[in-house]
């Protein structure tokens, strides 16, 4: 999945990362995963969707005499067409993002990136900070989804809507092919926000937590 993003694009993300950390103590941890679930129900969704379309031509002859309606409404013939166009719908749905996200409908996005960005917070540990300034800014390509997790420093001085504004612009760069800039004006304004809430840098502040973009499965 690396192939998303040239080398150029990740040392310029890199960049942005640690000129933010130099405003604030906040730990900021760029993730970035292809999707955050299968979401099988939705190709279940599809291939019923056109199965019952499929059916519903099969009635249609039925109701309308001509062009070898037999043919379509006798033997095994109906049951064939239900069959293929439950399938053929399996296979729109799987293989074209848009119609599975679709078929899954917004809140099951939501809630599947949000469970796996709360995963890959334990799995980086970001929480492993002396003041517990760790921030998780959780990318899902597929659902087109960002989660920012922000551990219980971070969270005393930030709530959850003062990310808002820097999730839908990096939401728009996501869906406007422009990751890397998203991403780049997202981890900036992370860092003015955090200064402003007072998360402060300190004297001898360290670099606790790795500032290399990283990739999920």
């Amino acid at each position: 999945m690396k192939s998303i993003l040239t080398e150029a694009d990740l040392n310029q993300i890199k960049e942005a990362v640690s000129t933010a950390e130099k405003q604030t103590s906040g730990e900021i941890v760029p993730y970035i995963v292809p999707q955050s679930a299968q979401h099988e129900v939705a190709v279940w969704r599809g291939s019923g969707l056109f199965a019952l379309i499929g059916y519903a031509v099969i009635l249609s002859v039925r109701w309308f005499s001509g062009w070898g309606g037999a043919l379509i409404t006798e033997g095994i013939m109906p049951v064939l067409i239900v069959i293929l166009t439950g399938v053929l719908g399996a296979v729109i749905t799987q293989w074209v993002p848009s119609v599975k996200r679709r078929f899954a409908g917004s809140r099951r996005l939501a809630l599947a990136t949000h469970h796996r960005a709360m995963e890959a917070f334990l799995e980086k540990e970001v929480f492993l900070t002396r003041e517990r300034t760790g921030i998780l800014l959780f990318i899902s390509l597929f659902e087109h989804r960002i989660e920012v997790v922000g551990d219980s420093g971070i969270n005393a001085k930030v709530s959850p809507e003062d990310w808002t504004h820097i999730v839908a612009r990096i939401q728009k760069h996501m869906k406007d092919g422009n990751l890397t800039d998203g991403l780049v004006e997202g981890i900036h304004e992370c860092g003015h926000l955090l200064e402003k809430a007072g998360v402060e840098i300190r004297d001898d502040d360290t670099n606790e937590l790795s500032d290399d973009v990283t990739f999920g499965v």
